[in-house]
């Protein structure tokens, strides 16, 4: 079951004395699933993402009767749009030095109107339900906004991360799992040595469900070298992560290839110089004029 974004939802809207331009979100999947806000929105029949997208946002407009920002991670075409909608229905693009100051203030007045705990607890609601499809793309949502907005390493977007790639393994998904979770091991281990253990575990838990031999190895290779790094800075404590780390040198030994000894510094957790996400697909520029996102007054969900 998905979320309906409706005016009569007022705890969808953000304060009618919040800043000005607020920023909204929106996230088109590459599937075509679209969420606003954090909410899985209904498309009926064959009607366009970036229409309901438009109605939805130009809804805020009229509710605040002021113009609204927003930004569109758009991953069918690896773009990121960023909006102006007016409360008339009409909206424009804008390039990326058109948009909102960045700042902290900014950004915690954004989460105050839309608190990510509040996404996350409707992910967990879908996921009781066992509406993992749904979860999953209210995951990734989060997820991609979060890291655009504060960047990979920050509290919240590893733990939405964390929380996309258990979705994708409760999916079925273990090849997305395993790149997912090792990313935030992969930073964990690098940020806070202490806290790394159980993120090199659920990284290695997805990965001993690989079936790609290729994938069992260059993976396995880095799940290895983090095990060893843990090791080496003592905080390798738990009996069954001591087995992990020994099921992991076993499957490579035994998949004939050499599994050579964790060099003392592994290059991937010390230079930096490695790309914090690297599965992360790069978004385009955004760039004005956008037709897809663009409005002449009067067009709107009321008038469409």
């Amino acid at each position: 079951m998905t979320h309906s974004l409706t005016p009569r939802n007022e705890g969808n809207l953000p304060a009618l004395s919040a800043p000005p331009l607020i920023r909204l979100d929106a996230y088109v999947a590459e599937d075509g699933s679209t969420v606003v806000n954090g909410h899985l929105l209904e498309m009926g029949g064959k009607r366009p993402p970036n229409e309901a997208i438009l109605d939805a946002i130009a809804m805020f407009a009229r509710t605040l009767r002021a113009p609204v920002a927003a930004t569109v991670i758009d991953r069918t075409v690896q773009q990121v749009a960023r909006l102006r909608v007016y409360p008339d229905g009409s909206s424009r693009t804008i390039a990326d030095e058109e948009d909102l100051p960045p700042g902290r203030e900014r950004t915690a007045a954004e989460e105050e109107s839309f608190p990510p705990l509040a996404r996350v607890e409707r992910i967990i609601e879908h996921a009781q339900r066992q509406e993992l499809h749904a979860a999953f793309v209210l995951a990734s949502a989060l997820r991609e906004h979060l890291t655009l907005r504060r960047g990979a390493e920050d509290e919240l977007s590893l733990e939405a991360r964390a929380i996309e790639a258990y979705l994708a393994y409760q999916r079925g998904d273990y090849m997305l799992s395993t790149v997912l979770a090792l990313t935030v091991a992969r930073i964990r281990c690098r940020t806070d040595l202490n806290r790394a253990a159980p993120e090199v575990a659920r990284a290695t838990a997805a990965w001993q469900r690989l079936d790609d031999e290729a994938q069992v190895a260059t993976r396995g290779q880095e799940l290895l070298h983090m095990w060893e790094h843990l090791s080496t800075g003592g905080v390798l404590l738990e009996p069954s992560h001591q087995a992990m780390a020994k099921a992991v040198r076993s499957r490579l030994g035994r998949g004939g290839r050499s599994v050579p000894a964790a060099p003392a510094a592994t290059p991937a957790l010390t230079t930096g110089q490695e790309p914090v996400a690297p599965e992360d697909k790069p978004l385009k520029p955004t760039r004005r004029g956008l037709s897809r996102f663009t409005r002449w007054p009067g067009r709107s969900a009321g008038s469409s």
